[in-house]
């Protein structure tokens, strides 16, 4: 059954959303961190061992970039799409190679436009937690969403 796009009226405070899963492997860690982070800890497991670390761990940014896919193709399906107007974000721990990622997101904050009555801000939460249920990153991201009226 596919979603319906969702409007800024039709979210509420406390909806939650589900996404998929993603497999994280020690190829994708390094791949990522080659192009974009490529820092010792992302790149080789005997170099990771010596740090803060103590292994091979996903760059923050890579994680954050797992977190927008599977908000985007699983997450709340939003009219106009995950359009970001900001937010914050916090890595708790490391995604590690053979963790299994998913989001639970969860609308905290819905703040209509005063100045463009076709949109508002929704304030998403979007926590991502490895298959143990460790919180790896949270994001509170706020996101214009169209209102239906101007559509």
């Amino acid at each position: 059954m596919t979603q319906q796009p969702l409007y800024f009226d039709d979210l509420r405070i406390g909806d939650r959303f589900q996404s998929p899963t993603y497999a994280l492997d020690a190829e994708d860690i390094k791949r990522f961190a080659a192009e974009f982070d490529p820092q010792p800890f992302h790149l080789d497991e005997e170099a990771a061992r010596g740090t803060i670390f103590g292994g091979l761990a996903a760059s923050g940014w890579h994680t954050a970039a797992i977190t927008m896919r599977l908000l985007v193709t699983g997450g709340p399906k939003l009219a106009n799409g995950i359009v970001g107007a900001g937010g914050d974000i916090e890595w708790k721990t490391p995604a590690r190679p053979g963790d299994v990622l998913h989001v639970d997101s969860e609308v905290v904050e819905l703040i209509p436009s005063r100045s463009r009555p076709d949109r508002g801000l929704a304030v998403l939460r979007a926590t991502t937690l490895n298959q143990r249920g460790d919180t790896v990153q949270v994001v509170n991201a706020k996101l214009m969403v169209s209102r239906q009226s101007a559509a």
